[in-house]
């Protein structure tokens, strides 16, 4: 049996309380639905600036009867009080409300500041004041910027190339502080460019993984930044909820520190088109001809990121359960089918 199995078996035969916060985005209901099925009782926080009550209602329809055990609040991070009313009896905090996209910090800083530190220090203070057992947080891989060393190591970092780098970056101190101060445990997960269901393909600052999809699907034009040579480390998300319940239940020792989470693989954006394209074109014949368009490399990316997770692996038990292509494969029907419920909704709206 490995640590994850173990950890699963406890919460069979153990029922706590969860925070969840960004509850009803992609990961935040991905956690959701994870603890449920495992009989917790679980919070959840959104302001659905970027969430969806969809992907609440989704949730509901998996678990079944487990439903009952989920409390929802519409609250907003940014008011400390919201933050206080959701930590109120919480056992562990998995702290995922964020403003997410470097393309979006560019262009508001303010915003993404106003969610991501104030935000963030008024959920380290309620869950402070609600004396949790663990405070475990959504860090991130910009936190590397301009360092050029891979694979990259979580004690070796660069400077930040944009404002949401720089949040998420001030996000791992003031959890240091927050440690060093009150004896809050905390422990930060550096996300590497996660996907899977619940991601959301539509808006401006849709990840590249549904955008794509839905663009494939379409047979519209798919625009690759640079030369497509540009690679990340793509996590499938049920990685990243064994990393967080893993996290939450990790011996103290574990604690106060920030760890990878990813496959600890490279992965070309020209690679990930190709295995796309080969995933959907027994589903869709006209994605075999499809071709993208190269355009000019965008403002604050890096160029190459890779994890080393060998710190997640030792002190965390952590595995990855899924490469790339597993996860493609597995994400793949919920994507084509959330497409199709998109376009059936679209049509409809039209009819009436």
């Amino acid at each position: 049996m490995n640590k994850f199995q173990e950890v699963q078996l406890h919460l069979q035969q153990n029922r706590y309380h969860w925070l969840v916060t960004g509850a009803a985005g992609f990961i935040g209901s991905n956690l959701v639905e994870a603890l449920l099925k495992l009989g917790q009782r679980v919070t959840g926080v959104d302001n659905f600036a970027t969430g969806h009550r969809h992907n609440l209602e989704q949730v509901r329809d998996l678990v079944g009867a487990a439903w009952s055990n989920f409390t929802f609040i519409e609250g907003d991070i940014r008011r400390l009080d919201d933050c206080q009313r959701a930590a109120a009896g919480a056992d562990f905090v998995l702290h995922q409300a964020a403003l997410g996209s470097v393309p979006r910090s560019i262009a508001d800083p303010i915003a993404t500041n106003e969610t991501n530190i104030t935000g963030f220090l008024n959920m380290l203070v309620a869950a402070r004041d609600a004396k949790v057992k663990r405070f475990v947080y959504a860090a991130s891989s910009s936190t590397y910027g301009d360092h050029p060393a891979l694979p990259k190591v979580e004690d070796q970092i660069g400077k930040p190339l944009s404002p949401y780098a720089v949040t998420k970056y001030v996000n791992e101190l003031y959890a240091d502080v927050f440690a060093r101060s009150y004896g809050l445990e905390a422990v930060g997960l550096r996300y590497f460019n996660v996907f899977g269901p619940r991601q959301d393909p539509y808006g401006t600052y849709a990840a590249v993984i549904p955008q794509w999809v839905a663009a494939l699907i379409r047979n519209d034009a798919l625009r690759i930044n640079g030369d497509g040579e540009t690679s990340r480390d793509f996590c499938y998300v049920d990685n990243v909820v064994q990393a967080n319940l893993l996290s939450a239940l990790a011996p103290a020792a574990a604690a106060n520190q920030v760890y990878n989470v990813a496959l600890g693989d490279r992965t070309t954006l020209n690679q990930l088109y190709g295995m796309m394209r080969d995933e959907l074109a027994s589903r869709f014949a006209h994605v075999a001809q499809h071709r993208p368009a190269y355009v000019d490399f965008r403002a604050g990316d890096v160029r190459h990121s890779q994890a080393d997770i060998s710190k997640a692996a030792t002190l965390l038990g952590y595995a990855p359960t899924h490469r790339i292509a597993d996860g493609l494969k597995q994400a793949m029907d919920w994507y084509v089918a959330d497409f199709a419920k998109q376009q059936r909704e679209a049509t409809a709206m039209v009819a009436s």
